[in-house]
């Protein structure tokens, strides 16, 4: 078993990335995907960091 992480500032990126990663695996191969949406704010923007962790079977 391993796990892939992915950090991006948009979601779309995320996405992307996930979907790219995904596209190698066999369906059975994948356990589970979690994800989280981080906001911080610094006085000017509030910054958002979209992450994901697919935990997958190994070959």
């Amino acid at each position: 078993m391993k796990v892939k992480l992915f950090d991006e500032s948009h979601e779309k990126d995320l996405e992307e990335a996930i979907n790219k990663f995904l596209a190698d695996l066999d369906d059975e191969d994948i356990i589970d995907i979690k994800f989280q949406v981080s906001t911080l704010y610094d006085y000017k923007d509030q910054i958002y960091c979209y992450c994901a962790m697919v935990i997958y079977k190994s070959k």
